[in-house]
């Protein structure tokens, strides 16, 4: 699947710009980003419910400009998943299949193997009210797998279910696609999920395609300080570059093409508490966020800024008490990164 250049105006109002993005056979990508950065816009183009203003958009090499929506080889995963309150499970998932025509004896064979593949079995009599969330979540995709799409959409279907369920659904999900192997193109503005669910990330804003990369790469070599900041958690200081060279706030320092004035970033896993006298890069701890195996110390600055630094709790020597002064330090200086912007 091929998106080209794909430019959508809603007035004089520009909502996607010049959108360009490869998709693999098998292969699972996120549209990322804030509410508004025009991530369901580009998926609604996919699927044909509005028209491209500029560009192409191809599916098995045919350009789907002149296909319309109930001829697109797509299936589409709802956020609200819009099931049939009156209807059975097994009706649900035939619904487009009866409405096509399709002969009740294959209708039958269908629902029978989609409500198999998403491990409903013995639910086709029961009603949407009668199901869990996470189980009409499996009826909605179950209902667009029976027809055998080519490309399977999901706009946000993880945003009526509860934290813990999510997270489950989220590995249940990508598990059942990566079995399918059907090509899915999956929307979110929840980092976390992109980064569980797939192959390639592609981060968005304001419009455009900032970053498409695999998630590792997204989080561990970001192109931008809006895609650093927007996916994981980040630290930012102003730096002065100067021969190919950054120096660090602990005495380190990091090579960079860049010149004059830049921004630098590290991940707080990438940074180590000491006591104060260790090091050059000082501050005071504020308070400690415990986050499962994790704990995050939130260090205040000298000039009012706030770092965060992770520590995993079995590597702790002794507690951190709040308001202790603390140095920091970077441990790979190579996991810095060094932005323009």
């Amino acid at each position: 699947m091929r998106i080209g250049a794909v430019d959508k105006y809603f007035g004089a109002t520009q909502v996607l710009q010049n959108c360009t993005l490869d998709v693999g056979d098998g292969e699972i990508v996120t549209l990322l980003g804030p509410s508004g950065c025009g991530k369901t816009t580009l998926l609604r183009c996919i699927a044909g419910f509005w028209d491209a203003d500029a560009g192409r958009i191809e599916i098995d090499g045919q350009d789907m400009t002149p296909v319309p929506v109930n001829r697109r080889p797509v299936g589409v995963v709802f956020q609200s998943y819009a099931l049939f309150p009156h209807l059975t499970v097994a009706r649900n998932v035939g619904y487009a299949l009866r409405m096509r025509g399709t002969p009740a004896s294959e209708i039958e064979a269908r629902v029978t193997e989609a409500l198999r593949t998403v491990s409903l079995e013995g639910f086709e009599s029961r009603y949407p009210a009668q199901l869990s969330g996470g189980q009409q979540q499996r009826v909605a995709i179950a209902r667009v797998l029976v027809m055998q799409p080519r490309v399977l959409l999901l706009d946000e279907p993880f945003n009526a279910l509860d934290a813990k369920l999510r997270s489950t659904m989220q590995v249940e999900l990508r598990q059942l696609i990566k079995q399918l192997g059907i090509t899915s193109i999956f929307v979110t503005h929840d980092q976390e999920e992109a980064l569980t669910m797939s192959d390639r990330i592609a981060v968005m804003r304001g419009g455009r395609i900032e970053q498409a990369a695999t998630p590792d790469e997204i989080f561990d070599r970001p192109v931008s300080s809006y895609v650093a900041d927007f996916v994981g958690t980040s630290n930012f200081w102003d730096a002065q570059a100067e021969a190919g060279q950054v120096t660090l706030p602990d005495g380190q320092s990091v090579e960079t093409g860049l010149s004059g004035k830049v921004r630098v970033m590290s991940r707080p896993h990438n940074l180590r508490l000491a006591p104060e006298e260790q090091g050059p890069w000082r501050g005071v701890v504020l308070f400690q966020r415990h986050i499962g195996p994790l704990i995050e110390y939130h260090v205040e600055m000298p000039d009012g800024a706030t770092i965060k630094v992770a520590a995993i709790r079995q590597d702790r020597v002794r507690p951190v008490r709040d308001r202790a002064a603390v140095s920091i330090g970077i441990i790979d200086s190579a996991q810095v990164s060094v932005f323009a912007d």
